[in-house]
């Protein structure tokens, strides 16, 4: 597969949508695993780009060094560890499928309710909430073990509580990189890496590299008010798409 033009047609644009996403787009990225499950498996997609992530992961962190709130890593880390602990437990049993449609489901009613629900009586930061904390990023450990989704989760505990842009982008950073660094002694020891996926790993870096550059530039140019508009957008579009997925998965899969 390393010389097979298919696997870089579709691996390609996979990784600048991760990109992008850890540029600051978070959830873009929702495509990729999809796209790279058109010539392999879903696991082994998976796999195959987590590497590659770790990689992005260190760049956005490097990038946003002096710009995330440690609080919000405290409150959320420890349900991560949660998640990503149950996902290695349950990898053989829970499909992810019901996944999808779990986390699509809250992530379509967090946008419905932002938008359409009561206005806050004023414009200050939600404060945090160890109950939100802990159930959020259970779900965004679990959901980014199972199936690389762990943004619609992040989102919907974090937008109502970030302070500016830059604090919102790179605090994501760190918590996913923390994440993914996380999940590598699983995949290991669940079989999921081998020499041959792991040099695909390394042909992708490089494209990696330049586009999470780019969507580094892009967060940067963009404005604030928009950022936030586009952000809660692509976790709406996203929640419908794992929906969708989840829901005609599991209905035609039935006995």
């Amino acid at each position: 597969m390393l010389t097979d033009p298919m696997f870089y047609a579709v691996a390609l644009p996979a990784v600048c949508l991760y990109g992008l996403s850890k540029g600051g787009f978070a959830g873009v990225s929702l495509l990729a695993v999809p796209l790279m499950s058109l010539v392999m498996s879903p696991v082994r997609a998976a796999a195959i780009l987590l590497p590659v992530l770790v990689v992005q992961d260190a760049i956005t962190v490097y990038t946003f060094r002096k710009a995330w709130d440690r609080t919000t890593l405290l409150y959320l880390l420890p349900g991560a560890l949660i998640g990503i602990g149950v996902g290695t437990l349950t990898a053989a049993m829970v499909t992810s499928d019901a996944v999808r449609l779990a986390v699509g489901l809250l992530a379509i009613v967090f946008c419905l309710n932002a938008w359409f629900g009561p206005r806050p009586a004023s414009d200050l930061v939600r404060p945090h909430n160890a109950v939100a904390a802990a159930a959020f990023g259970a779900m965004s450990g679990y959901s980014s073990f199972v199936i690389h989704a762990g943004g619609a989760p992040y989102n919907m505990y974090t937008l109502p509580r970030s302070a500016s842009r830059e604090i919102f982008v790179g605090t994501g950073g760190v918590f996913f990189a923390l994440v993914n660094v996380i999940k590598v002694p699983p995949f290991f020891v669940l079989g999921q890496f081998s020499a041959d996926d792991l040099m695909l790993s390394a042909t992708l870096v490089p494209v990696a590299i330049l586009a999470n550059l780019a969507g580094i530039w892009l967060v940067r140019r963009m404005p604030t008010a928009l950022f936030y508009k586009v952000i809660y957008g692509l976790t709406f579009v996203i929640g419908l798409k794992l929906a969708i997925e989840g829901s005609l998965a599991l209905y035609f899969t039935e006995p």
